[in-house]
């Protein structure tokens, strides 16, 4: 795989290391909503009641999007090409029932089966909040299942099956951070590759959850930066104060001024924070962007980087993931005979 010429080494691992070194790599993305997702729990709409912004400091509701929401469509994007291109030991990984536990998947993202063993996920996603507010964002629809014949009745019989859901309106806008700890180039690569492909989230996927990824900028540091909630307080913010002002409820926000704002609220953010950190944010990030393009549009460097992931991945499970598991069944096999 081409090593990326926009972004110093010095910023990646060589190996995947097994003790947290403080190198992350933290991709900016707003998350905008192209359908009517549904980011839900028991039947509901998740939502939280928050301050609007640092400065305007009213409270109002917000759509709250979760981690796990985020994450899960992300590394099974991720999953998908390894199945594609057939690598690693992608017959045996079964997402939520038997991971391989040596995928670029199953470390970078992580996972948990019990006894069998488990691995942190390297990738951290917190919950994401909708920069408008909840009523402005979000509409409720009424369903029914109709007859073979399109219609609610047959043979004077009308169907019960009648429901209202709350969906979330089209071009609602999530900040959202995903942080990558202590990456290689190929895991870089790899999360920066599912976080631009993803084109689907929240429930009932192969219908609706239509969002699309707009990456703002890339910011390598040695430590963690600000949260979701701040970024997106500061934007809102930037555009209640703009002269127009830029948040005019009921009607959707304008994209090009939602970018120009988080681009201009994580720098100013970014100028506060008390750690060492190299931002590709804005124009600077048109180059990496690119160059990240380039690898994984063209098929040979695309199968070339998940390749080098895999590599890197398994040789981590060999060292730190498979001989501790085995250990712990010789352990309990050992305390077994003892009884």
């Amino acid at each position: 795989m081409t090593a990326l010429k926009t972004v110093d080494s010095k910023f990646f691992h060589t190996e995947i290391p097994a003790k947290p070194m403080g190198k992350y790599a933290h991709f900016l993305t707003i998350r905008v909503t192209e359908s009517y997702p549904l980011f839900q729990t028991d039947g509901e709409l998740n939502k939280a009641r928050v301050r609007a912004g640092i400065e305007h400091k009213e409270a109002i509701s917000r759509l709250a999007l979760f981690k796990r929401k985020q994450s899960t469509p992300e590394r099974l994007t991720g999953r998908e090409l390894l199945r594609n291109y057939k690598i690693g030991d992608w017959e045996k990984c079964d997402y939520n029932v038997d991971f391989s536990k040596t995928t670029p998947d199953c470390v970078l993202y992580g996972f948990a089966i019990g006894d069998s063993g488990s691995e942190k996920s390297k990738v951290v996603v917190d919950t994401a909040y909708s920069i408008t507010p909840f009523d402005d964002s979000h509409l409720n629809f009424t369903l029914n299942a109709p007859f073979e014949n399109g219609t609610m009745s047959r043979q004077g019989e009308v169907t019960s099956r009648i429901n209202s859901q709350d969906h979330i309106l089209p071009q609602v806008f999530f900040p959202s951070i995903v942080t990558l700890k202590d990456p290689t180039e190929a895991g870089f690569i790899y999360v920066f590759n599912n976080i631009l492909r993803t084109r689907h989230y929240g429930a009932q996927t192969t219908r609706t959850g239509r969002v699309r990824n707009e990456l703002v900028g890339i910011v390598f540091a040695d430590g963690e930066i600000v949260s979701n909630l701040r970024w997106t307080q500061k934007i809102y913010d930037l555009m209640s104060n703009a002269n127009p002002k830029q948040i005019n409820p009921p009607d959707p926000l304008d994209e090009d001024d939602v970018l120009s704002a988080a681009k201009q609220a994580i720098n100013e953010l970014m100028s506060l924070e008390c750690i060492p950190h190299t931002d590709f944010i804005g124009d600077a990030l048109t180059p990496l962007l690119n160059e990240v393009k380039s690898i994984t549009s063209n098929e040979n460097d695309l199968k070339a980087m998940l390749a080098q992931a895999n590599t890197e991945s398994t040789a981590y499970a060999q060292k730190y993931i498979l001989k501790s598991a085995e250990k712990g069944k010789k352990g309990k096999k050992a305390a077994a005979a003892t009884e």
